[in-house]
């Protein structure tokens, strides 16, 4: 059986265009789609993707690694009755794409049912489809981005006598195009863009090193900040850590700086998320509806923000995003589901499959400052390591660095601690979210502070 016409012609090698790549992509979506009808399927979803960008490395002044990458990728889902198969490939001749399609046949023929199979509801799918200024080609060649790399490393080891040596600096450029169609008639097509500069260096010598660094991140080359200031703060923040301390172990006020405070929402995704609650393997099974967090405390939801990291008129599945609170005083409203997960748990889908879209950290509190000033006394943790967070009961524990703070200033760098505490208590425990919000991710948050949490550092005074 052969339903998939010829290959298509040079693919989107040869066009430049993102607008045309998509309707290459649109129409390969739909030949696949026929195809899989031919064969029998009751439903059926592809996705189709082209990912290309540029990326450079520098250190110490040399170039190490240019690399130019493109990337495809084809997927498709079919549905016979509850049955269900899944085969993908990245070539696009015409024999192995129609072998692709029977590859997911054979399998969902030879599967179990599952009631929680079959595409999100007809009616559930996105009729407004738009864009959200997410493309911003970036028209550099790898001389420019080398020069840019250069120029950041060299800013950042002349800012500061004692940065002794350079992890080097990067800078990368990617545009993304994409397809995702259904048998309810669905197409949806996202189309962007995303460029970085970064830059890490290390101050001190022999055992008294310290690394850190500073990144910036956009969908437009003119949101990033300049070469300069990202390889001067790198230097800020490497020499800052010199000459670190341990502190008492105790119990103590504990200011999450906000590019680290995200991680903790990240861990109230993933508590909520509809996978890990139908497996039972989630410490905030059946907490909808439950206050989790002070009343004054919330979460919204936000796909339609212009020029947001994960902003969509659809989710993965395409159904319609909404705005939405995921925490509203203090309450939590619902859970991520998509479709599956949600028939799972005898809910609805919250058009989440795929993750969240742009997620904002309502603040009650000023900017960074302030929140140092609130805390008084305690410690700022600027880094966190290790994975020491188990999802199932919530206890909370991972190394960290940061600093030491008294009266509302910080005082000396402290190193070789671990902060403890469970999950659902620190979420209760916190007492301010501060103004200085990391634009960085599509989790917006300020800092964090938690009222009290387990420090464990020296075991003495």
């Amino acid at each position: 059986m052969n339903v998939i016409a010829s290959p298509l012609p040079a693919y989107a090698a040869s066009l430049g265009d993102s607008q045309a790549r998509l309707d290459v992509l649109a129409d390969l979506s739909q030949r696949l789609l026929e195809s899989a009808r031919a064969r029998g399927a009751t439903q059926a979803e592809v996705s189709c993707s082209e990912d290309s960008g540029l990326s450079v490395n520098v250190r110490m002044g040399e170039v190490e690694t240019v690399e130019s990458t493109r990337d495809r990728g084809i997927s498709v889902t079919v549905y016979f009755g509850k049955r269900k198969g899944s085969a993908s490939t990245a070539d696009l001749r015409e024999d192995s794409l129609d072998a692709t399609v029977e590859q997911a046949c054979a399998i969902a023929r030879h599967t179990e049912d599952d009631a929680a199979a079959g595409l999100a509801e007809a009616d559930l799918m996105a009729t407004d489809l738009r864009e959200f200024d997410s493309w911003h080609p970036w028209m550099i060649d790898a001389d420019r981005a080398i020069d840019l790399a250069l120029a950041s490393e060299q800013a950042g080891r002349e800012a500061d006598s004692r940065i002794a040596n350079s992890d080097g600096a990067s800078v990368g450029t990617g545009e993304s195009v994409s397809v995702y169609a259904n048998s309810h008639g669905f197409v949806g097509r996202e189309r962007s863009t995303q460029h970085s500069l970064s830059c890490a260096l290390i101050a001190g010598q022999g055992d008294a090193m310290q690394r850190d660094g500073w990144y910036t991140f956009g969908l437009s080359a003119d949101d990033l900040e300049s070469a300069a200031t990202v390889g001067r703060k790198a230097a800020q923040r490497a020499a800052s850590r010199l000459e670190p301390r341990q502190i008492a172990t105790g119990e103590y006020p504990v200011l999450f700086a906000s590019e680290m405070a995200r991680s903790l929402v990240g861990h109230l995704l993933g508590a909520v998320s509809g996978g890990a609650l139908y497996r039972r393997a989630s410490f905030l099974v059946d907490s909808a509806g439950q206050q989790l967090f002070p009343d004054w405390f919330a979460i919204d939801e936000h796909p339609f923000l212009p020029r947001g990291f994960r902003s969509a008129s659809f989710d993965a599945e395409g159904v319609a995003t909404r705005e939405s609170p995921l925490v509203k005083g203090g309450v939590l409203q619902r859970y991520i589901l998509g479709s599956y997960s949600a028939r799972k748990l005898g809910l609805a889908t919250t058009a989440n499959a795929g993750g969240v879209h742009n997620l904002q950290v309502e603040a009650n509190a000023g900017d960074f400052d302030a929140m140092l000033q609130g805390m008084g006394r305690g410690l700022l943790v600027t880094e966190l390591m290790g994975q020491g967070v188990n999802t199932v009961t919530g206890d909370y524990s991972r190394g960290a660095a940061g600093f030491w703070v008294e009266n509302g200033q910080i005082q000396y760098p402290v190193d070789g601690i671990t902060v403890a505490g469970n999950l659902k208590a620190m979420f209760s425990a916190i007492e301010a979210v501060g103004s200085d919000v990391d634009l960085r991710s599509h989790v917006r948050t300020g800092s964090i502070l938690v009222g009290r949490m387990t420090v464990a550092g020296e075991t003495g005074e």
